[in-house]
């Protein structure tokens, strides 16, 4: 379905998402590209398209066949592209992914374009997951796309500050290493696990007290996914040390830079507070690049 909208620069038209398409759109996301991302890919592309991410499967498994549609203007030049989906279990529609080189009115026009398809009386999402065109981008980078973030805020979205994007060049100097360190698969997130086991009975290993995930570097790119310390076991630096362990391991499988994203749980919260964790990181050498945001508007 192609519809027209006026424009400042005359008549500009939204279509479905075709095939010709493709360098446009990846021209579209490369704009949008901030550190510590790797330029997308066409296999990438064809991932998200279809509705498929290795980050937060699951999530993406419960929605529809994303609808993909592109702004264009007269000459036929796209200017624009937005994904979304509808989730049929409780019918909340899900904005999945937005580029429109931050022009005000594009992004406008398609924040408008999804919810004149979705509806406005249905409860809407967006960038409330990581799709496949990034490497684990959960949010929106509010510093880096503020004109998408004021388009939804003026449609009535409500932002959730939900997380820290932390990026840094590797190797990080002065980290400690981690002891009866053992490294497997991880299948969700996909990559490798570390786990630090205590002193079992006699010696032995004992159960993990500490545990890493890194994903596989992409263009030399890892991501420190996430880092866990029993209660019992911290504050003796071994989170840090089991940091240091990480990053050397994502070294050794060829990155030449780390992401991190933090969740930031308010520190009254004592069992899931992320505030040792955040100086941790700090101290470490990892520098915070934007704050990811997620969207809400309801009915």
């Amino acid at each position: 379905m192609e519809g027209v909208t006026p424009g400042p620069v005359g008549g500009l038209r939204v279509r479905g998402y075709g095939a010709r398409d493709r360098d446009a759109v990846l021209a579209l996301i490369g704009a949008d590209r901030i550190t510590g991302q790797p330029q997308t890919t066409r296999e990438m592309l064809a991932e998200a398209l279809a509705g498929r991410s290795p980050v937060d499967s699951g999530w993406w498994a419960e929605l529809e066949v994303p609808v993909t549609d592109v702004v264009h203007d007269d000459a036929g030049t796209v200017l624009g592209v937005v994904s979304y989906a509808v989730r049929p279990s409780d019918g909340t529609g899900f904005i999945l992914w937005l580029h429109g080189r931050e022009v005000p009115y594009i992004v406008a026009l398609l924040v408008e374009r999804v919810l004149a398809v979705l509806g406005v009386r249905r409860r809407v999402s967006a960038f409330a997951f990581a799709s496949a065109l990034s490497l684990g981008l959960e949010g929106l980078p509010v510093g880096h796309r503020p004109v998408t973030r004021a388009a939804l805020e003026a449609a009535g979205f409500s932002a959730d500050d939900g997380w820290r994007y932390l990026h840094a060049r590797l190797p990080l100097a002065g980290l400690p290493r981690a002891t009866r360190v053992e490294v497997g698969d991880s299948e969700e997130p996909p990559g490798r696990r570390l786990a630090v086991h205590g002193e079992g009975e006699g010696g032995g290993g004992g159960e993990p007290v500490a545990e890493a995930t890194v994903g596989c570097p992409v263009d030399g790119i890892g991501v420190l996914w996430w880092i866990g310390v029993t209660p019992a076991a911290r504050r003796r630096g071994l989170g840090l040390a089991l940091l240091g362990s990480s990053l050397e391991l994502l070294g050794d499988l060829g990155a030449r830079e780390v992401i991190l994203f933090v969740d930031d749980v308010p520190a009254d919260d004592p069992e899931r507070s992320r505030s040792a964790a955040n100086r941790m990181y700090d101290r470490a050498g990892l520098v915070e690049i934007d704050r990811l945001f997620s969207f809400e508007r309801h009915p």
